[in-house]
């Protein structure tokens, strides 16, 4: 694990290699292509006033921040199987609950995992998850939102999310 003594993140095997081969395509060929763009984009002169370049820079910063992100991500991740099918809410597991009186599902962890879905995700680390990590069906909790206001969450279910 990382210093910043953050969990790691609990991804599947799917997840863990679509992150990969993406970090594969933005250190290697996708590094490449910025970098040809940033040296056309300087052969054509004055950089104060090369829209080009600087699209292609600010383009090349992108991608160098998700690598590292990426880079970070893979290397401090719990690969595996999805949690035991117990009911338990823990990172990985999609979650039916009231919150606030409204049904919601939603995936307890990382967006990574969750991957082109539409579905809401939940850190663990959030103020809505760590009110909830380790409950079961039935468990009533509360946590107090950004906005200082107390919610009441009730937990429906807990399953083991497949994407």
């Amino acid at each position: 694990m990382s210093t910043n003594s953050a969990p790691a993140a609990w991804l599947t095997q799917e997840s863990y290699n679509r992150l990969n081969a993406e970090l594969d395509e933005l250190s290697g060929p996708g590094r490449t292509e910025i970098v040809a763009r940033i040296e056309q984009a300087r052969s054509e002169g004055d950089l104060k006033e090369n829209g080009g370049y600087h699209a292609a820079k600010e383009e090349q910063g992108k991608s160098e921040a998700r690598i590292r992100q990426l880079t970070q991500l893979l290397r401090d991740a719990h690969v595996g199987e999805a949690p035991a099918d117990d009911g338990i809410v823990e990172p990985g597991m999609q979650v039916v609950a009231l919150i606030a009186g409204d049904k919601e599902t939603f995936l307890l962890g990382s967006r990574e995992v969750a991957g082109d879905t539409d579905m809401d995700v939940y850190s663990e680390k959030s103020p809505l998850g760590a009110a909830i990590h380790g409950a079961k069906a039935g468990d009533k909790r509360m946590y107090t939102a950004p906005n200082g206001h107390e919610i009441a969450v009730e937990i429906i279910s807990a399953t083991p999310y497949s994407s």
